[in-house]
């Protein structure tokens, strides 16, 4: 009797963990998935000025906002912080950057900050050139190059100015990345999009901190300051509140200050990559944009030969990603597109087998909500990068997540990518909860004309596997999974083939996860379609 009870326990148990074991995409494609829109998923409200967690809390010229990046090999870093306070006003006066030096003293123990490394600094301003606004410059911002490091590696460091009183920071330390080659990955990253500053955001951000991941990438849509007037007054669509009544988008600065603060607790001990998304455009006086964005962040661009803050790549143990911009030039004549090619060029695939890239605009969702429109940018580069042997793509804008089945051109594929959406960070606006194949909402196919390009990309839409099928009576066969949700996602790449994708909606259990599959990597079966791999087998996909 007893035998028997442990037996069925036994076999209980082998079906428990037979069920909860994740899939595969050598499964082939998954049935597709749309989860029910859930009541408990949160509530997209910003923090206030008044929470103590955005409030400046440094004195004098200490520093605050403390962020490491990467760059573009383990062996350097960025570290980069802001000293003195912004300034808001019809009349504003920038701070002189050679007030303050920039220092970061750094080495293996916290007793022990024998190197020293210093760096630029600068201060930007936002401005309106129209009666009743308010003009904002920044604080003093600081960036150094850490170089000469070891790979794998934890290192403590203080930044600030040594040479003046109180303007050191405290003791923070980080991790580099793993040395490049074929067996050596970070244990953790965690990809999130369309972040803000609202109480979502904290969820999130409370359960991305609990899977302890190495390394952040965040695809665009950092702080939202431009869903505010000048004078701090907000709104969840700014065009619905304040389109006819204002002469030029405005934005409120200070919430990048905030969105700064309430993230160095993450930022100065874990890298984060960022790439620009449409919410960081920002015009200013004389059609200036991005200047929050291209001044707040360290980017490896002139390690990986780019030289703009809108691309980029950089190196991750065995991986090697490539940062898109979505709102740059992205036509086949243009900078971003010959750079790609030559950096894609240089890739072996023998030495970083993965090759992940990330931008802002999907090109494959369902969603109504910005459906398609990046279509001219898909067009140009998809081709490319599938020649190349892209495996994984991650995106956000669209205020849900979605993951696909490999595809390239519309098509399941088995060497295609595996595109993920993960705009659900936390965003004030509203998230996105209609499909693009739910009856009555047919979007305009064609795709939209980008501000930074200018007209179309001239798509053939008469022929080609989705030509007339822009609402379908179904969910599509390239998406696998899709929900509107809050939430994060870990990739953990295992080795050379295996990688473990998570999902985790922030309204569950902390290390639960909503959405699970082991992406594999099949070089052999897609070495033919590959032909920028076709000459040397090791290094195919």
């Amino acid at each position: 009797m007893w035998r028997g009870s442990l037996r069925l326990l036994l076999l209980l148990a082998a079906a428990v963990t037979a069920a909860a074991e994740p899939g595969s995409t050598l499964m082939g494609p998954s049935r597709p998935v749309t989860v029910a829109l859930r009541e408990d998923r949160g509530h997209a409200v910003d923090l206030p000025d008044t929470d103590p967690r955005v409030q400046r809390r440094a004195n004098g010229w200490a520093p605050e906002q403390i962020a490491v990046a990467l760059s573009a090999a383990p062996t350097s870093a960025w570290v980069s912080w802001i000293t003195g306070e912004f300034q808001m006003g019809g009349t504003v006066k920038p701070l002189d950057p050679g007030t303050v030096g920039s220092v970061v003293r750094y080495g293996l123990a916290a007793d022990s900050l024998v190197r020293v490394a210093t760096g630029d600094a600068l201060v930007y301003s936002q401005l309106y050139p129209f009666e009743g606004l308010q003009n904002y410059t920044s604080g003093i911002i600081h960036h150094v190059r850490l170089q000469g490091l070891e790979p794998g590696t934890k290192y403590y460091y203080q930044c600030g100015d040594p040479a003046l009183p109180g303007a050191m920071s405290a003791v923070h330390a980080f991790r580099t990345m793993p040395a490049v080659g074929p067996r050596s990955y970070p244990g953790r990253i965690a990809v999130v999009g369309d972040l803000g500053l609202t109480y979502n955001t904290t969820s999130t951000v409370d359960h991305m901190v609990s899977n302890r991941p190495d390394l952040v990438v965040l695809v665009g849509d950092v702080s939202y300051a431009n869903l505010y007037l000048t004078n701090g007054t907000g709104a969840d669509c700014y065009s619905c509140a304040f389109g006819k009544s204002t002469p030029i988008h405005e934005t409120y600065q200070p919430r990048w200050d905030y969105w700064g603060r309430y993230m160095e607790a993450v930022t100065s001990g874990t890298p984060m990559m960022v790439v620009e998304g449409n919410h960081e455009i920002e015009e200013q006086i004389g059609k200036k944009t991005f200047e929050a964005y291209r001044s707040r962040f360290a980017f490896p661009s002139a390690e990986s030969g780019s030289f703009s803050p809108f691309y980029y790549s950089f190196d991750a143990g065995g991986i090697h990603f490539i940062m898109l911009a979505a709102y740059d030039d992205y036509s086949r004549s243009g900078e971003q597109y010959r750079w790609l090619e030559k950096d894609l060029s240089k890739v072996d695939r023998s030495v970083t087998p993965w090759l992940v890239a990330g931008w802002h605009a999907p090109w494959y969702t369902t969603y109504k909500a910005h459906y398609r429109e990046v279509e001219c940018m898909r067009v140009s580069m998809e081709e490319l990068l599938y020649s190349h042997g892209l495996d994984i793509a991650f995106t956000g804008h669209v205020h849900a997540y979605e993951r696909s089945n490999r595809v390239f051109n519309y098509t399941l594929d088995p060497c295609g990518a595996v595109h993920i959406s993960v705009g659900d960070g936390g965003n004030r606006e509203k998230m996105a909860t209609t499909h693009a194949d739910e009856p009555g909402h047919c979007p305009d196919p064609r795709p939209k004309p980008n501000a930074f390009i200018g007209g179309f990309c001239g798509f053939n839409f008469t022929s080609g596997p989705a030509a007339g099928r822009y609402c379908w009576d179904r969910q599509p066969d390239y998406s696998a999974y899709r929900e509107s949700s809050f939430g994060h996602g870990i990739l953990e790449v295992k080795n050379e083939t295996h990688a473990l994708w998570r999902w985790h909606r922030n309204q569950d259990m902390y290390g639960s996860a909503g959405d699970e599959i082991y992406i594999v990597r099949e070089p052999e079966r897609c070495l033919h379609k590959h032909k920028h791999n076709s000459t040397r087998p090791a290094h195919g996909r």
